[in-house]
């Protein structure tokens, strides 16, 4: 049986740290799967790849996988642990799916992460507690990704949310909303 935790929160947390933390904790081979890709061309976006390469233990294996998280979910070996950071780049590397293909994937991914056999914890960025973006393709991005952290939480162990430098076990503390249902999808939405 495989354990899926949560790690979500805004930007500059430390959330990615609280994965790690639980990989580290798994004491189980760690494959660091990275949906951002490297761009030589992006000084600032290398030196934060960069910071969270060196903060990484040397034994970790690492993955780039911007798209195909199913598969790679899929192929992971028994008795391993994947820190999949993170969710909200992957929902940008697929943002201009159409609304049905992104279902879809998002289907296959929820259904795969349920019969894998394999630990594995998701890093998800809290992009809705700001303003509404002005426009449509920023409001995608947010309703995408803040429905597919509700629908993932549904089913994880464990959901943290890290903010102000501190970790909530959303778990214990919190209490879970109803499944998520396609009924519900208009009024979530």
């Amino acid at each position: 049986m495989s354990k899926v935790i949560l790690v979500t929160g805004p930007a500059r947390s430390g959330k990615s740290e609280w994965a790690e933390t639980l990989a580290m904790q798994s004491q189980k081979a760690v494959i660091y799967v990275a949906t951002a890709t490297q761009n030589s061309a992006d000084c600032e976006w290398q030196q934060r790849i960069q910071r969270h390469q060196q903060r990484r233990p040397q034994n970790w294996s690492t993955l780039e996988v911007p798209v195909e998280l199913s598969t790679t979910l899929t192929e992971a070996k028994a008795n391993t642990c994947i820190l999949i950071d993170s969710l909200g780049t992957w929902v940008a590397n697929l943002l201009f799916e159409e609304e049905e293909s992104w279902e879809n994937t998002v289907q296959d991914l929820l259904k795969t992460i349920e019969l894998v056999t394999v630990d594995m914890i998701f890093v998800a960025e809290e992009t809705g507690w700001g303003v509404v973006p002005a426009y449509p393709i920023g409001r995608t991005f947010r309703d995408r990704l803040g429905n597919l952290v509700r629908r993932l939480g549904a089913i994880s162990e464990a959901v943290y949310l890290v903010t102000g430098g501190y970790v909530l076990n959303l778990s214990v503390l919190g209490t879970p909303l109803p499944a998520w249902g396609k009924e519900d999808k208009g009024r979530w939405g």
